[in-house]
């Protein structure tokens, strides 16, 4: 019996007669407490010197922090880099940016929940905002063409570090590193610019392919010009538990995070007629934005016509107007990737590239999405269909596909690396 994550619980389902296509994380064990794997990776950082001293002689230093979409193990992370931080320099003025990107403000009690009283109570921590003019500022322009324009507070620090996790990510390649600038504390105009029609329809814009990405690209260039210097990155199990860290160079200890990390979520899988999959549970499935990421994993692994199934709580419900609106308003899917691929980079609005996926995933496949009553009709009106409970969504699947349907399971759509399916 298998059982796939969904919000803070999960769902059973019997296996039997389905191939169930997982990642290798089950493999990742540790007997280390999280802060310990943390504080051993800084004390033998990648191409880059100890924290502490990169603090030596700074007035202050910003230190990016994940948001409440991520399920960064920060308390694992923080008091090591503050720690080294203040060994440096005891006077250092640290402020802790959240890096929300385009996502709405994280909340205090959800900044409470992930970094812990004693942070909060203790730290200035400043929640970035990508519409806020006068907080963001231009420091260069990126590859792509567009303005990078970044938190003031970034821009201007004597010291720019970030925290993070990795994971595989659906058309950037893998989360963490450079991210953490790119969209991380952009203004909207950056991201929108990196995230432009015809980037996300590269087919370098894929789970887990760095090279010749070009949103990849422009990310790497804006760490870059925003002088990022250092990073402590995790990595995390089944159960969002750290069991390995890289701390140092913003490139080289990400591309080694990358590295160690991608043997254990590289699947093969021949492409089927159904595709059952998750976001990966809370927070991954806050929200129906959240989870075309586990949407395009199924994609990944489904024959053209193919029926694909996503179990998502979604607590937090659509994650974004013009999301649903730019699906629930469009005369078909094809008709809105034509408008999308369209509008020229300077034109991108906000949640386009989303768009652009799930349309793209709907004019080549039909979506069952299993989550709370309540969203049932914003469900449908983002042209999806609703299914109560798995054993719906199963029946109306082979309905569509017949009895003798292959099925795929996968059980965790966000941390799979699909290659590319052969036709079972």
């Amino acid at each position: 019996m298998l059982h796939l994550p969904y919000g803070h619980t999960t769902i059973p389902l019997d296996e039997t007669n389905m191939r169930v296509v997982a990642s290798r994380l089950d493999e990742l064990h540790t007997t280390k407490p999280g802060d310990r794997i943390v504080q051993e990776a800084m004390a033998r950082p990648i191409g880059s010197k100890r924290l502490y001293e990169l603090a030596k002689g700074k007035r202050t230093c910003t230190l990016i922090v994940s948001d409440h979409t991520r399920p960064v193990p920060s308390r694992d992370i923080l008091p090591a880099m503050l720690g080294e931080l203040r060994r440096g320099n005891p006077d250092i003025a640290v402020s802790l940016l959240v890096a929300t990107g385009c996502h709405r403000e994280t909340t205090k009690r959800e900044l409470t929940e992930k970094l812990g009283e004693s942070i909060v109570s203790s730290e200035r921590i400043v929640v970035h905002d990508c519409a806020a003019d006068q907080a963001n500022v231009q420091i260069g322009v990126l590859p792509s063409g567009a303005p990078l324009v970044i938190d003031r507070l970034a821009a201007d620090t004597d010291l720019l570090i970030a925290e993070g996790f990795i994971e595989p990510h659906f058309f950037a390649g893998f989360s963490g590193g450079r991210k953490s600038v790119l969209p991380g504390v952009c203004d909207r105009v950056t991201v929108l610019g990196n995230h432009c029609s015809e980037f996300i329809d590269s087919p370098f814009a894929r789970t887990g392919i760095l090279e010749g990405n070009p949103i990849q690209k422009d990310m790497i260039e804006a760490a870059r010009l925003a002088k990022l210097a250092y990073i402590v990155n995790v990595v995390i199990d089944e159960n969002k538990k750290t069991v390995a860290a890289f701390a140092g160079d913003p490139i080289e200890a990400h591309a080694a995070g990358c590295a160690f990390l991608r043997p254990y979520c590289e699947v093969s899988a021949e492409a089927c007629d159904i595709v059952v999959t998750t976001n990966g549970g809370a927070p991954l499935d806050q929200n129906i934005y959240q989870c075309v990421k586990g949407l395009a994993t199924a994609e990944a692994a489904a024959k053209d016509g193919g029926v694909l199934v996503i179990l998502a709580e979604c607590a937090d419900g659509t994650g974004g107007d013009t999301f649903l609106r730019s699906i629930a308003d469009c005369g078909s899917p094809a008709a809105l990737y034509a408008s999308i691929m369209a509008t020229p980079q300077n034109e991108t609005i906000p949640d386009q590239w989303q768009s652009q996926i799930l349309a793209r995933i709907l004019m080549r496949h039909r979506v069952i999405f299993v989550t709370r009553a309540e969203l049932a009709n914003t469900v449908r009106a983002l042209k999806i269909e609703f299914a109560p409970t798995l054993e719906d969504a199963l029946r109306l699947a082979r309905q569509l596909k017949g009895d003798d349907a292959s099925v795929t399971v996968i059980p965790s759509g966000v941390s799979v690396i699909v290659k590319k399916a052969i036709a079972g």
